[in-house]
């Protein structure tokens, strides 16, 4: 169906014709590739990314760091299997400049530490929604590091940054949790600050601790000195010496929390679905899926090659603490809603502050189709029921746009709105959806 001003384009998601048999070769980490170039961009020698994630977020994190004066060169590799790769040389990182958000968390919220060490203003701006996304944890903090920031008191976007080539730094106190990106944007940023930072966290429970723990990771490889309650420090407190960073040559992992559908399709539908380049050892969230999609019916293996994840067509209920992977709530929620028996899904309360109110969505899009998901304080119960087709909204959300895939894999006629939102993070995603329901396994 065309687009037109009153009806957006409708995809109809394809049922499976029987057990799925499939290799997918997931692209690579969106949290690996934004954190790796702002690292890159703020090293004292050029580095190198390869097999990055090309999507919208990616690209528009690579354009705001161009806008502000970082080398950013593409190419594609000769040796074999090497793949795209961008050379990253740094500069000094000056303004005027404006910088397009999209709707994308890691860019509104790590690039204003950034601004803050450039010469000049740089303004952000993005996407209606990423007005509503909370930011304030990151504005407040810079100011009492030293920036100037003008937000006319919102605590959001649109704002902008007078950076004056460096920032005072050391500590400061925030709530972090509303998002655990508040902290990562002031680590990744820190070495560069002339008396470091020292990140503490005041608030409640910290949501996404994996995405903190990949920060400090990336941080340690590429030199910078960090202390964290994970290695002796206080609880809740993170420290980052100043120095110098090293470029690198980093090869991107695959995004796993992207792997998700498609593993997700192996216990909707039976089958096996193989993922390339599984890491034995990662910090990113999707590593949970080997997990709680074993429980929920799977089973996998961890090879040389990959994950091999095997369904048998029946999917159990779980009831499962989602606060530190948030990002897999719809996948799960998808699947939880074809299971045999109910389940909770708790701690993930700030998804009401995500890409859209992801909880809501959820419950209205999945009891639209015939389900019964109802809202509790910090999650979703869901008790299966028989699903019948009709339009999923995506809210322009990639993560709903997967969910209402894996629906459509049990369930005929379901129609996902929008589905061109996965290019978030996802490029290419319907084709891969369909390649794998097509797959012989080659």
């Amino acid at each position: 169906m065309a687009p037109n001003d009153s009806q957006p384009a409708l995809w109809p998601a394809p049922t499976a014709a029987g057990a799925v048999d499939a290799t997918v070769h997931v692209p690579g980490s969106k949290s690996v590739t934004n954190r790796a170039l702002v690292l890159a961009s703020l090293a004292s020698e050029p580095g190198w990314l390869r097999r990055p994630l090309r999507s919208r977020d990616t690209l528009l994190m690579a354009a705001a760091l161009r806008a502000m004066g970082v080398g950013i060169e593409e190419g594609v590799g000769t040796e074999k299997g090497s793949g795209e790769f961008w050379r990253v040389i740094p500069s000094g990182l000056h303004g005027p400049a404006t910088v397009d958000v999209g709707n994308a968390g890691t860019v509104m919220r790590f690039l204003p530490p950034v601004a803050a060490l450039a010469n000049g203003p740089i303004r952000f701006d993005g996407d209606p929604r990423s007005y509503e996304r909370p930011l304030h944890g990151v504005i407040d903090a810079l100011r009492v590091l030293g920036a100037r920031i003008d937000d006319d008191g919102r605590g959001a976007l649109p704002l902008t940054v007078h950076g004056g080539g460096a920032l005072d730094g050391g500590p400061v106190e925030i709530d972090a949790s509303s998002s655990s990106q508040f902290v990562s944007a002031l680590l990744l940023s820190g070495p560069r600050f002339n008396q470091g930072v020292e990140v503490r966290h005041t608030g409640s429970s910290l949501p996404s601790m994996p995405h903190i723990r990949m920060t400090v990771d990336m941080l340690r490889a590429v030199g910078a000195q960090v202390d964290t309650p994970e290695s002796g420090g206080e609880p809740n407190v993170w420290r980052v010496t100043p120095g110098a960073l090293l470029g690198r040559d980093l090869t991107v992992e695959p995004d796993l929390s992207n792997a998700q559908p498609f593993l997700a399709a192996a216990l909707v539908a039976g089958g096996k679905v193989v993922v390339p380049d599984w890491p034995a050892r990662t910090t990113q969230p999707g590593d949970r899926l080997r997990e709680i999609f074993t429980e929920m019916g799977g089973s996998c293996e961890l090879t040389e090659y990959g994950l091999e994840f095997t369904g048998s067509g029946a999917i159990h209920g779980i009831d499962v603490d989602l606060s530190e992977v948030g990002e897999l709530t719809p996948g799960i929620a998808a699947v939880a809603a074809l299971a045999d028996t109910p389940s909770t899904l708790r701690g993930v309360s700030h998804l009401r502050l995500h890409e859209t109110d992801r909880l809501a969505a959820l419950t209205k899009e999945i009891n639209e189709l015939g389900g019964d998901v109802t809202e509790t304080a910090d999650g979703l119960h869901i008790r299966p029921r028989r699903l019948h087709g009709g339009i999923f909204h995506t809210y322009e959300d990639h993560r709903m746009a997967t969910a209402g895939a894996i629906i459509g894999l049990a369930v005929e006629g379901v129609q996902i709105e929008n589905v061109a939102t996965t290019a978030k993070t996802l490029p290419d995603f319907p084709d891969l959806w369909t390649g794998m329901l097509g797959s012989d396994g080659a």
